[in-house]
């Protein structure tokens, strides 16, 4: 059967439907625009054949038409130097009538008009019907820079509209033009390019005629983002204010998320404590108060914690202060041998490892990419939160060092801890695989914006709603399946200990214990870390599945934190942690080593340095730690 044809290009499924692609330099405000034409009417999938990330979407016009866009990967010119930049230009070439476009919105920075206007004049040359979008013109009129708009659509002899996208009615003057271009009977009428098309020979001189042409002014104001810049990137100021942001963010991980995460507790602890009532004794209790509630429970408790991380990620990248941040550390990178063009990659493994691996296609130099796919492992990716929050609040006290919370500063040493081993990683490697003349990282730094309260919303929507379906699907299949094999077979007669010890999953856990043992682990954490490896947070659902039908009479009438706080040793504790900060527990990770690197000994190579170095970190944790408190 042939793969639906809207996975294959940019083709909208429907023929009748018009499609749309936009196209411009990184940091041009596409995503914005995208985002304010579909809402949340969008999709997130890649090309065929490649990694290659690319938003879909739909929206209607105003006479009511349905128009499907595709963001297509942010390009600096046709010659593509990264995957992303082949993609684009595919896209842009491919007149087969496989993955046809009608339009190209072209979006280009009214704040920096000189850095795209080469490329305009290339894409224009390829003779699609098309439309500039000059966007963050607000931007660019307070900064005292002025556009001839009526000389820039004579020069291009193309339509030219003026947005804002990241505004409520900002983009209105463009959805009419689409709405009446698509109307019109003779498609090539509405936008296509009627004057000559630049060579390439000429291209940048003929950008520069137009520029100096339709820029009548363009006052250099100390702007706020200059004075802001002033401060934030200060040699001695900079990586201090980059330290103090993230130790805020793991900060009020804990701080804020306090009170939602007590009712949601609440409310499962209810849940359960009803069911029970309600349900007569036997299997199908069990199934549903043990396996599910249990199970599903003990990790839906998380999830304001998730949203308030990705509440200070979202904040920061809608700011615009990401790239400074990659900015700075750009120079400190190249002293492990990677370029600031890893930090992106790096910072989006903090979200997950997957879109952060996927990120590597940006990085030019082959060698930088694989080592940088390789240490992203070891950015401690939102799934680890769950499992740090639970053993966290059952070990370290909610008390307050001076003006710190002490569960934050410890849930901060473990981000720290993954990162220092980052950088150890990356220059064992650099060193190994041979090092390269170092290439500083050349980008352009986004003017400041002040984050908008809708693209907050919809980011931590979908967020959510990818964490609630992961919920009600991978972790709810995962304990029920979970719940069977420690429920199955039925103890023997005369049998003395809890059922779940003569279960398959139980059985398994006490041969799995002569493994474990040694770096402080029991049969129950054994047993979890193997639904853990198809997500990490799997095994906090995991542990409450199996404390709940380990516990014998009122040994379980508390939350499970409480539970492994009684039955676990602090080393024990000490040495989970150490696990989950650098063991490969997520099959999703591997798999996208493999696909990125396409090579087998790759996706081995990290999955053995991995696994081998959290034994080894677990081991020498439980070790001193037992040995300092004497256990």
């Amino acid at each position: 059967m042939n793969p639906p044809e809207r996975e294959s290009g940019i083709t909208p499924a429907n023929p009748s439907v018009h499609s749309i692609a936009l196209v411009g330099n990184p940091n041009s405000g596409k995503s914005a625009l995208f985002n304010r034409l579909t809402g949340a009417h969008q999709k997130v999938a890649n090309y065929a054949g490649v990694t290659v990330e690319k938003k879909e979407g739909d929206f209607f016009l105003p006479s009511g038409q349905t128009v499907h866009v595709t963001d297509l990967p942010g390009i600096y010119s046709l010659t593509p130097l990264t995957q992303d930049e082949a993609v684009t230009r595919q896209a842009l070439l491919d007149k087969s009538g496989e993955t046809p476009i009608d339009f190209i919105v072209f979006v280009a920075d009214a704040t920096n008009l000189r850095r795209c206007m080469k490329l305009v004049l290339d894409v224009i040359a390829l003779g699609h019907p098309m439309v500039l979008a000059l966007n963050m013109t607000d931007l660019a009129r307070k900064s005292g820079q002025i556009i001839d708009l009526d000389r820039l659509r004579t020069e291009l002899g193309i339509p030219v509209i003026e947005t804002v996208a990241i505004d409520t009615n900002g983009i209105a003057p463009l959805l009419d033009w689409l709405d009446q271009a698509i109307n019109e009977t003779s498609r090539t009428s509405a936008a296509h390019h009627s004057g000559s098309s630049p060579d390439s020979g000429t291209s940048f001189d003929e950008s520069r005629r137009i520029l100096d042409a339709v820029i009548r002014k363009n006052a250099d104001t100390y702007t706020l983002t200059r004075k802001i810049d002033a401060i934030v990137l200060h040699p001695a100021f900079g990586i201090p204010i980059l330290l103090g942001i993230l130790f805020l963010m793991f900060q009020a991980v804990f701080s804020w998320a306090e009170l939602p995460m007590e009712w949601i507790e609440n409310g499962v602890s209810t849940t359960g404590d009803l069911l029970s009532a309600l349900l007569p004794e036997g299997i199908l209790r069990s199934l549903i108060v043990d396996g599910v509630i249990a199970g599903v429970g003990s990790i839906i408790v998380f999830l304001p914690q998730i949203l308030i991380l990705f509440f200070f990620i979202l904040v920061l990248e809608e700011s615009g202060y990401l790239p400074r941040a990659a900015f700075m550390l750009d120079k400190l990178m190249s002293g492990i041998g990677l370029s600031g063009h890893a930090f992106i990659p790096l910072l989006s493994s903090f979200a997950c490892a997957v879109p952060g691996i996927m990120a590597t296609r940006t990085i030019k130099n082959r060698k930088d990419r694989i080592i940088t796919i390789l240490i992203a492992p070891l950015m401690t990716c939102s799934a680890r939160l769950p499992v740090y929050s639970l053993i966290i609040s059952a070990f370290i006290p909610e008390r307050n060092v001076g003006p710190f919370n002490l569960q934050g500063l410890v849930l901060f040493t473990l981000y720290v801890s993954g990162i220092l081993a980052a950088i150890i990683v990356a220059w064992i490697l650099n060193h190994l695989i041979g090092k390269n003349e170092y290439q500083p990282l050349l980008m352009e730094l986004p003017s400041y914006h002040m984050p908008r309260v809708r693209n907050i919303a919809l980011g931590l929507w979908e967020r959510a709603r990818v964490f609630l379906i992961r919920v009600s699907t991978v972790i709810f299949a995962t304990s029920v399946l979970l719940w069977v094999l420690s429920t199955y077979p039925s103890p023997p007669e005369g049998a003395t200990g809890s059922p779940i010890q003569y279960s398959f999953a139980g059985q398994l856990g006490h041969w799995l214990e002569y493994i474990v043992e040694p770096i402080g682990f029991n049969w129950q954490i054994a047993v979890a870390l193997i639904p853990g490896m198809a997500a990490r947070e799997i095994a906090v659902s995991a542990l409450g599945t199996v404390y709940a039908l380990s516990a014998t009479g009122d040994d379980l009438s508390g939350a499970l934190a409480s539970f492994i706080a009684s039955s676990w040793s602090l080393p024990t504790a000490l040495s989970l942690l150490a696990w989950f900060v650098f063991a490969p527990q997520c099959f999703a990770t591997l798999g996208v080593i493999r696909r990125e690197t396409n090579s087998w000994w790759t996706m081995l190579f990290a999955m053995c340095y991995l696994f081998a170095l959290a034994y080894l970190i677990s081991w020498a944790t439980y070790r001193i730690s037992s040995l300092i408190l004497g256990v």
